[in-house]
Formats: C-alpha cells, structure tokens, sequence
C-alpha cells in the first residue's frame, strides 16, 4: 500500500479513485506517564511516554486507514493528512485521525 501526503504518486497514474478514507485512534494516558510527563513539564526536556503514545496512535490510525482503503479495492491512499485532538476532562484522551483517498494507481 503506497500512502502519501501528496496528491500524486510520481511516476504513477491513478486510474480510479475509490473515495476518502479514515482511520481514527482514541489513546488513554495512565496516571504513570502523565506523572512522568508532569515531571517533565517541571524540570523541562522531552517526555517520552508522551511521545510514545503519540507515535503508536498515528501509527495505528494510519495502518486502520490504509486496511479500510485495501476494503474499498484501492492500492494506495493520496492526500493524506494527520490531525490530532486533546479529548476528556482532564486532557487524559488523545484522538488521531489519519485521512486520505483511496485509489488505484498503475
């Protein structure tokens, strides 16, 4: 599955398009890492159980978005984009939305 930011594949012609695409991830953060990254919020650097679920959560969205495009019949998904949003009371939920269409290319 070839999947892309961009609006086409150089070098390949899209020969159909399938329609657009989702794959969407709602992440928890336990009580260990947000502690940790309140650690790391107050003595300042990267917080890597943060980053950690933020990496897995795309990942996962894309691979969930790229398996709904090989249902609609599609070999590659163009256009695609990533966006995330801070859900819950306390921020404790972290949603990932990988978007895109799906199609065929030769």
């Amino acid at each position: 599955m070839i999947t892309t930011t961009t609006p086409t594949i150089d070098g390949r012609r899209i020969a159909e398009y399938k329609g657009i695409v989702f794959g969407e991830v709602i992440a928890g953060v336990d009580f260990i890492k947000d502690f940790a990254a309140s650690l790391t919020n107050f003595f300042g650097g990267r917080s890597g159980s943060y980053e950690g679920e933020l990496i897995q959560a795309r990942e996962e969205a894309l691979r969930e978005m790229e398996s709904r495009a090989r249902q609609m019949g599609a070999n590659a998904v163009v256009g695609v984009d990533i966006d995330y949003e801070v859900l819950g009371q306390g921020g404790n939920m972290l949603m990932v939305t990988a978007s895109g269409t799906a199609v065929i290319v030769e």
